[in-house]
């Protein structure tokens, strides 16, 4: 590691993990796709937390928590978060509007693109994660323009990863990415038209009372039932908050009408699959096979039938 990792962050970060609640598991050198040196870390929950139960960090080598005033705070909030996701059962899978999905591989920090555009870059691997050990999978390439950039306090991962995968999830809902066995990058472009300048937040949908229910209810089926083994997920997750516009409050008033219809089971802010909602299985699984037949372009289907006007 070098000196800068060994000292000023190394001690900054080491002080934002201990106001979450985390341990710093282990630091290295890494190097990111432009082969530019970073500090990578796994924090986790205790010394001996398993592999699953921890979370990889990556910041450039030079990243600076002295840059703007809000970066350690902002951090320390970013932290306490994963720290809270960590307690998931898969702290590492989500739901869309319509589909459970895993993400890994992000190389963080943004890159500029190499190929002439104005943009930064990060890429990354979104997973269906059916219970089924499905090939499905998209390599996606999250592109930030200049000017998007302008609002983010710094282009790493604490102060991205948030808004990057409700980005993909959005692009998801919309149709826009396939997910395949086996193909070539996807762009998944991030722009203004993600944030209100006059509220000064991310945007990604409005939803109603009822949306949201039917959000959680799947939410806590795949997460729960399926993936989790009926162990509680974070109903409150503001990460799933700005996917859907709304609050971690009025999630959790959502997740006790859910409770009061006997769906779910709640501890805390955390909920587990009932019986009910388990017998919901079909309803979820057609659902899945819906988005995912949205997901498939159609011309590609016409061209398979030889239907073309080429």
């Amino acid at each position: 590691m070098s000196t800068q990792l060994e000292s000023t962050l190394m001690q900054k970060l080491e002080a934002a993990a201990k106001e979450a609640n985390l341990v710093i598991l282990s630091a290295e050198s890494s190097r990111d796709l432009n082969n530019t040196l970073t500090a990578k870390f796994r924090l986790g929950l205790a010394e001996n937390a398993p592999q699953e139960q921890t979370l990889t960090l990556e910041l450039s080598d030079h990243f600076d928590f002295n840059n703007k005033s809000d970066l350690l705070s902002e951090m320390v909030s970013h932290l306490r978060e994963e720290a809270r996701r960590l307690k998931n059962p898969r702290p590492d899978v989500y739901v869309t509007l319509g589909l459970p999905v895993r993400f890994s591989g992000f190389r963080w920090p943004f890159h500029r693109s190499t190929s002439g555009a104005d943009t930064y870059i990060v890429h990354g691997t979104v997973h269906l994660e059916d219970g089924h050990n499905s090939p499905l999978h998209a390599l996606v390439s999250a592109s930030m323009t200049v000017t998007f950039a302008e609002i983010v306090s710094a282009p790493e991962q604490p102060y991205a990863e948030t808004f990057i995968y409700n980005a993909i999830r959005k692009t998801l809902d919309q149709g826009q990415l396939e997910l395949l066995k086996s193909g070539n990058r996807q762009p998944v472009p991030v722009t203004t038209r993600y944030y209100s300048r006059w509220q000064k937040k991310f945007v990604f949908a409005d939803t109603t009372d009822a949306t949201r229910q039917d959000y959680l209810a799947m939410k806590v089926y795949w997460l729960s039932g399926v993936l989790g083994g009926n162990q509680p997920v974070w109903i409150a997750d503001p990460r799933d908050a700005q996917y859907l516009n709304t609050t971690p409050d009025e999630l959790l008033q959502a997740a006790g009408e859910l409770a009061h219809q006997g769906l779910v089971k709640l501890e805390g802010d955390g909920a587990a699959a009932a019986p009910a909602l388990l017998d919901r299985a079909e309803q979820y699984r057609q659902k899945m096979e819906k988005a995912l037949a949205a997901t498939k372009p159609s011309f590609n289907e016409e061209m398979r039938h030889g239907h073309t006007n080429m």
